[in-house]
């Protein structure tokens, strides 16, 4: 994510009209938020920068949404998806699961972006979700899923570690 910025003299800016935006260098954290009747979520105000450029929501792992800055999400089809082969039944399936949920979409003025239907049925996303940063991307749970999750995670947190750690030795 880039500093954006216009100094007085560029982009017509007077003395006192200069303004530094600076995106979050990673999505961190969890936040509690709601879905409206209209299937609008609100992004916590921290993480607005960073999608200032448009998003892709999509479906993700273990039952939660992602969402990805939409530069961010080129540069995941790019490195992971758009090199699978279309002669292998594993990678279509792993493309129509990503590319198929997948929406574009842009921030409104209040910083909400709508979720359609299908991906709040594949969330299983009730009226409250936890929105939680995962360095590049976001991933948006139902708040009692999201609970079940952590409580799992926090049980294991450490054997999985040991784990990955004895794998990246190997």
């Amino acid at each position: 994510m880039v500093e954006k910025s216009c100094g007085v003299g560029e982009c017509g800016l007077e003395w006192g009209d200069v303004e530094t935006r600076t995106a979050p260098k990673m999505l961190l954290g969890e936040h509690e938020h709601s879905i409206d009747d209209k299937n609008r979520l609100t992004l916590p105000s921290k993480f607005r920068a960073a999608f200032a450029g448009g998003l892709v929501v999509t479906r993700g792992l273990e039952g939660c949404l992602n969402a990805y800055p939409r530069a961010d999400w080129e540069q995941l089809v790019e490195a992971w998806l758009a090199g699978l082969g279309p002669f292998s039944k594993e990678a279509r399936r792993v493309q129509r699961f990503f590319f198929g949920g997948a929406t574009e979409a842009e921030l409104d003025r209040q910083g909400r972006v709508m979720i359609p239907a299908a991906l709040i049925e594949h969330g299983g996303l009730g009226r409250n979700v936890v929105i939680a940063g995962m360095r590049d991307h976001l991933e948006i749970w139902d708040s009692a899923t999201w609970r079940t999750e952590m409580k799992e995670v926090e049980g294991s947190a450490e054997d999985v570690a040991e784990r990955l750690a004895t794998k990246r030795l190997d």
